[in-house]
């Protein structure tokens, strides 16, 4: 069984911090993209579908690494 330093945690850790970070921006732009889309005159129901589904992938993935 291999032992990690505290180097390699560290690096560990920063790559969860910046995912974390990465798909934070991912879901504020979602929730832009969503918001816009909403307002048109006549808005896209499926593409609202669509960029809802894939933020709600964000937000478990998001959890999912939190948790872990």
């Amino acid at each position: 069984m291999a032992v990690k330093d505290s180097a390699e945690e560290v690096q560990t850790e920063l790559t969860s911090t910046d995912r974390i970070e990465v798909l934070k921006e991912k879901h504020a732009t979602l929730e832009n993209a969503i918001a816009e889309e909403s307002n048109r005159p006549m808005p896209d129901s499926s593409a609202v579908a669509h960029l809802k589904r894939e933020k709600l992938a964000i937000k478990d993935e998001l959890q999912r690494i939190q948790h872990t």
